[in-house]
């Protein structure tokens, strides 16, 4: 194979391999602010059932107080009714004391379901703060991977980066130029295989003696159609291996 032509793959997928890494790295960003979110609507959820809580407290503190005011109220009716003197002041306080009596047992029954609900409550903010620790624990690990991916995508480009400039340094001026051009106009593909007659890239059909001649891998040969350097896979050292 044409050296030139070698170091011109070679390069080519130094580019490619160096854009995926890029690309990688500018989606880290939303990965992390992922893991923020799902920290966030967790946080969410055990503020929610704290909250939950505490208006039930509130609640049940107030259904409390108004039963000490109706127990204390019945206490001071069955008093007076020892001190009345006819028959419907009698029947009056006692239709009094029914009607507190009543509403008594109402305000115990619902001080008792208050009781009860606390307790599941409770017991859900509990859960609630469970599920939010082991999350923390889950996030910060995948946090702490990410942050070595990034790490290692950070570090790749730049060994890429040495790669590259050594490989431009061994190309005539001309070449790299050429190469720089294509890579910006052609969506950073300068290089593409051709294969069973085809430029793989824009998929034209090549003209039989010059697909031949392609084969060949002896000469920088450029798609008639994209421009972009032609080289076929299939001859001994076309096929370099990726970039890591």
């Amino acid at each position: 194979m044409l050296p030139e032509l070698e170091r011109l793959i070679r390069l080519q997928r130094l580019e490619t391999a160096t854009a995926e890494a890029q690309q990688a790295i500018e989606g880290l960003p939303a990965e992390s602010a992922a893991l923020d979110a799902r920290l966030a609507a967790l946080a969410a959820e055990v503020d929610g059932a704290r909250s939950r809580v505490a208006d039930h407290r509130t609640a049940r503190q107030e259904a409390e107080n108004a039963l000490a005011q109706v127990q204390t109220r019945l206490a001071r009716y069955k008093d007076q009714l020892m001190a009345v003197k006819t028959n419907k002041e009698y029947r009056a306080m006692q239709a009094e004391i029914a009607t507190a009596e009543a509403e008594v047992a109402r305000l115990e029954d619902q001080v008792l379901e208050q009781m009860l609900q606390a307790d599941e409550l409770t017991t859900a903010v509990a859960a609630a703060e469970r599920t939010e620790s082991d999350e923390r624990s889950v996030v910060e690990a995948e946090r702490e991977a990410l942050e070595e991916r990034q790490r290692k995508l950070l570090a790749q480009v730049e060994r890429h980066a040495g790669e590259r400039a050594a490989l431009v340094d061994e190309l005539p001026a001309h070449l790299s130029a050429l190469f720089d051009t294509l890579t910006r106009g052609r969506k950073g593909l300068a290089v593409a295989e051709a294969r069973d007659g085809r430029c793989m890239s824009c998929r034209v059909r090549l003209r039989p003696q010059l697909y031949n001649d392609i084969r060949l891998n002896r000469n920088l040969i450029q798609c008639e159609s994209c421009q972009r350097i032609l080289y076929h896979p299939s001859e001994p050292g076309a096929t370099t291996g990726q970039p890591s």
